[in-house]
């Protein structure tokens, strides 16, 4: 009852012409200062929880807002705390990792820097993902809401996430102590740039809107021997070929085609010359669902065709497949249907209906709702902005395929279009969301 009453309210309070272009105009003023520290965390990017540099940087200007800070939460997280009286608690979050991409855009300021991933790998690191677009804008949206104090009342926590690309973070923020060492949110919000939209299109979900993303190995187990007498081997590599195409079935033929789901087999090894048959076989996946019952099914039955193919083949009850996850897997980010209508509506009234759409839910994932997970009746979203800048648009036909995506060593978002549309949009978020009538 209570949340309806929020919504009800809000509802009558939406945007206001004067507000627009006040914010508007103060935020514009702002864009060169957010765009050098864009620039700067572009150039200067860190791997996932090791985000030292950044966090510092970040820290600091909060410091100087009046903000109260915590620095090294869940690592290298930031949580930065500042009550205006009494009122809502609202959480908003940046992540903040970069990726182990070689930067290919041709910026001027594109990345330089190599690292060494958590495994040990060293590579090139690259902002490949737009999380230099997320943590710019925080501070954006923070110093707004710091100069519109007297437009809200309640308490703000923003948070500054590491490791979101290996899955890490926001457990590592949790187990921390976010939601017991600082006050408990009301509201979550959280943005991201997309590949999949004209630069300065914002796009909001509801329901679920990033998947369910589990990591699976199979270590397929053999009789090795020579190749010139496979009749004395179990091969490894047939079998493991045979649960290949086995698993497609469980998309095609067991799961409902309206509930969504991927099972994707992104790594085959085996062998090591021409005429010998191998001991073992191995087999990395991604799996993606949404819902729970979706995921168990699909789960379920990777172990169940693993075994039966190796006992159809024959395969001795000591060498049967070994199916274990591996460290990335992660739960679906589920936007709750009463924010995010609601911000369909605000964001439609503030910046026209025009620059803002429903989107559909993607296969992609991400740890934001962790968050929302660990107490469901806190309202969450977390929405889109697009960064393609219109002329690449325009010349693709709208036809997403034709660019760069997310992850792509030529992703490079039409940062200060992302930036000033997402500050405003997440402005005007928080605002509603601790109005002071």
């Amino acid at each position: 009852m209570k949340t309806m009453l929020w919504l009800a309210a809000a509802a009558m309070t939406a945007s206001t012409p004067a507000l627009a272009a006040n914010l508007s105009d103060a935020i514009r003023a702002d864009m060169p200062q957010l765009m050098t520290l864009y620039r700067d965390l572009h150039a200067n990017p860190e791997l996932s929880m090791q985000e030292v540099r950044t966090s510092a940087k970040l820290a600091v200007e909060m410091r100087k807002l009046g903000f109260d800070v915590t620095e090294h939460v869940g690592k290298t997280g930031v949580v930065a705390v500042m009550k205006n009286g009494p009122g809502r608690t609202l959480l908003i979050r940046a992540d903040m990792d970069a990726l182990p991409v070689k930067e290919l855009t041709g910026l001027p300021f594109a990345s330089k820097v190599r690292g060494k991933t958590l495994d040990g790998v060293e590579s090139d690191v690259m902002h490949a993902c737009g999380h230099d677009t997320h943590v710019t804008t925080w501070l954006g949206t923070a110093r707004r809401l710091v100069a519109m104090k007297d437009q809200w009342a309640g308490t703000l926590v923003m948070i500054l996430q590491p490791g979101e690309e290996v899955g890490m973070g926001a457990q590592a923020m949790l187990k921390d102590g976010l939601f017991t060492r600082f006050p408990k949110p009301d509201v979550l919000l959280a943005f991201h740039d997309s590949a999949s939209l004209p630069a300065g299109v914002i796009g909001v979900t509801k329901g679920y809107a990033l998947a369910n993303i589990d990591s699976i190995d199979i270590l397929v187990k053999g009789v090795g021997g020579h190749g010139a007498y496979p009749y004395t081997t179990k091969d490894p590599i047939v079998l493991a070929s045979r649960i290949v195409m086995a698993l497609q079935t469980l998309v095609s033929r067991e799961n409902n085609p309206l509930d969504p789901a991927v099972v994707t087999v992104g790594s085959f090894h085996a062998g090591t010359k021409r005429n010998i048959i191998s001991d073992e076989a191995k087999l990395q996946l991604t799996v993606r669902s949404y819902s729970p019952a979706t995921r168990k099914l699909l789960l379920d039955g990777i172990k169940r065709i693993a075994r039966g193919e190796a006992i159809a083949a024959g395969v001795p009850e000591d060498r049967m497949p070994v199916v274990s996850f591996a460290d990335l897997s992660g739960d679906a980010t589920y936007n709750t249907e009463q924010l995010a209508g609601h911000l369909l509506e605000l964001f439609g009234s503030h910046f026209g209906k025009h620059r803002v759409v429903e989107t559909k839910a993607i296969m992609a994932s991400e740890d934001f709702g962790q968050l929302w997970l660990a107490d469901k009746t806190r309202q969450s979203t977390i929405f889109w902005v697009g960064g393609v800048p219109k002329a690449k648009w325009d010349a693709a036909g709208g036809d997403e395929t034709k660019l760069p995506s997310l992850h792509s060593a030529y992703w490079a978002p039409e940062a200060e279009a992302v930036i000033s549309t997402a500050t405003e949009a997440m402005t005007i978020a928080a605002i509603d969301t601790l109005k002071t009538t």
